[in-house]
């Protein structure tokens, strides 16, 4: 894109007196949660961003990395610093459904003698749920979060229930323990907006991390977001508007992971069994307007396609046994197909 073509953009979509407002202090509220959270969570700023990204685009998030990371360190502080009521459930094989959602029991009335069902809820009542490995529960249990992550609200005998808003589902996994564990079905994987990765982090962070958490009293962390206004910036960055261009090229790149198809790349063909769909290209778009408010701009650009690529197909590109056996991974493929599709003409 060039600058005369972002300007362009820029001129065509010049955002609203109040929604130049809602930009400042989503940006200004956006460098608070960074600083408080350093205070605690030291580095994987990407991972933080990420998360925040989700969260703006009324997204859910799951979360891989070994243990000791601080993934739920990371869940607690932010569940502080947007003060949202929080709720953390660990993911065992023994887990029933009814323990996540709830369950009727009978409640009998001492002065009349009657008896009555009332549902007691479970866990997942809240507004932001840490599901602590996730894949180590039957797909039985781990189905009973499709409803409460898709349409925000869960079903119990005869009687549906709203969930409090903001709802955000962050599930996390251990990628190298797989004993013993259930693998998410596509149909629950493709209701995460986003698959991040954390990573062990750098020499200087991790001393800059043993430093901070080894000595000192506990550090209280100061709300950056009150709930009401953290819905007002959910519905902000919906009103962002993206040009046709944007969105060609967003379903491109969610096409590109498709085999079997007319265009689809020789490497797609060779190692992938079944690509990304629809909802991918809808997650790109929805992800890269929060990434643009979050940094102060009321449009986005192709750059915020292809910076959020890789958490948006990671979870929804199935590859074959030719990819296992020459250590092709999903980001090679990301990787390559961001190569490989040029951006739309202005």
């Amino acid at each position: 894109m060039t600058q005369d073509s972002v300007n362009t953009v820029k001129i065509a979509e010049e955002p609203k007196i109040d929604e130049v407002k809602a930009l400042a202090e989503i940006k200004n509220a956006h460098k608070k949660i960074l600083s408080e959270i350093g205070k605690v969570f030291i580095g994987q700023t990407k991972v933080v961003e990420e998360v925040l990204y989700a969260l703006f685009a009324q997204g859910h998030v799951l979360l891989i990395g070994v243990p000791g990371l601080g993934k739920t360190l990371l869940v607690n502080s932010l569940a502080q610093l947007l003060d949202l009521a929080f709720k953390r459930v660990q993911f065992t094989p023994d887990l029933m459904p009814s323990d996540i959602i709830g369950t009727e029991i009978i409640e009998e009335n001492m002065k009349t003698g009657d008896r009555n069902f009332r549902f007691v809820k479970g866990p997942l009542f809240t507004q932001l749920l840490l599901a602590d490995e996730i894949n180590r529960t039957p797909p039985k249990t781990q189905a009973a979060l499709l409803q409460a992550m898709q349409e925000r609200k869960i079903t119990s005998g005869n009687t549906t229930y709203p969930l409090a808003e903001p709802f955000f589902v962050l599930a996390t996994q251990n990628p190298i323990e797989q004993e013993g564990t259930y693998p998410l079905p596509e149909a629950q994987l493709d209701r995460f907006m986003f698959n991040v990765r954390m990573e062990y982090p750098p020499t200087e962070e991790e001393v800059s991390m043993v430093r901070a958490t080894t000595g000192g009293a506990p550090v209280n962390l100061t709300p950056a977001l009150e709930q009401k206004r953290i819905l007002e910036l959910q519905e902000i960055v919906r009103r962002v508007p993206v040009s046709d261009r944007v969105i060609r090229y967003a379903v491109a790149i969610a096409e590109a992971t498709r085999p079997g198809r007319d265009n689809s790349p020789a490497f797609v063909n060779d190692f992938v069994t079944w690509g990304a769909g629809p909802r991918a290209s809808q997650y790109l778009i929805l992800g890269s307007k929060a990434r643009a408010v979050l940094q102060g701009r009321f449009y986005v650009a192709c750059e915020d396609i292809r910076a959020l690529a890789y958490a948006v197909l990671r979870h929804r590109i199935m590859l074959n046994f030719n990819a296992e056996a020459e250590g092709i991974t999903p980001d090679t493929i990301i990787e390559k197909i961001l190569k490989s599709v040029s951006e739309p003409a202005a």
